[in-house]
């Protein structure tokens, strides 16, 4: 399939699944574009900051060399996805990655259409790299895989468990690097 304007989907959605609270006067408050070939390992991504440039400031990306051979429905749940980190940002004022808000917004859009399903995560066909950084709960010894170190991870079991689904300090993940023989 080749890669689809993404102002209409936007427009749509806004309207549809966030009370036009995305736009201001009939304009987006976040610019939409697809990437270059570069972006190959995920679908999408939300960015708000010096980082972009013009009259926006939050940008809202797409991957072209991902997305562009898959059906439109990897287009519309990526672009919902990162509508929802728009959201989060620009309308809650809550600086959050997949957490309480994102997924309390996400089950509401899946659970109000069943055109297409947003997920926290893809399972989009994308050529698979080791992970440089295995984390470790300090509190209950679970360990991940990282690909990047992630400033400010916590164990998502142990907050939930210990700070009523809250992020605490207490369950900030410790970073080594990964061997292959830790798997």
């Amino acid at each position: 399939m080749s890669l689809i304007p993404l102002l209409p989907l936007f427009h749509q959605y806004n309207r549809q699944f966030f009370d036009d609270a995305l736009t201001v006067r009939s304009k987006p408050r976040v610019a939409l574009r697809w990437s270059d070939a570069r972006l190959r390992k995920t679908a999408g991504f939300y960015r708000r900051g010096n980082l972009v440039s013009g009259p926006h400031t939050s940008e809202i990306v797409l991957s072209s060399p991902l997305l562009r051979n898959l059906p439109g429905t990897a287009t519309q749940s990526t672009l919902c996805h990162e509508m929802i980190h728009a959201w989060i940002d620009l309308v809650l004022n809550v600086k959050e990655g997949h957490g309480h808000f994102f997924r309390s917004k996400m089950n509401l859009i899946n659970s109000s259409q069943d055109s297409f399903r947003i997920n926290v995560r893809h399972k989009f066909p994308v050529p698979s790299t080791q992970p440089k950084w295995l984390a470790l709960c300090p509190s209950c010894g679970l360990e991940f895989p990282y690909k990047r170190l992630v400033r400010g991870a916590a164990c998502r079991k142990c907050c939930d468990a210990h700070h009523r689904g809250h992020w605490d300090e207490s369950c900030l993940l410790i970073y080594k690097p990964f061997s292959v023989k830790e798997c």
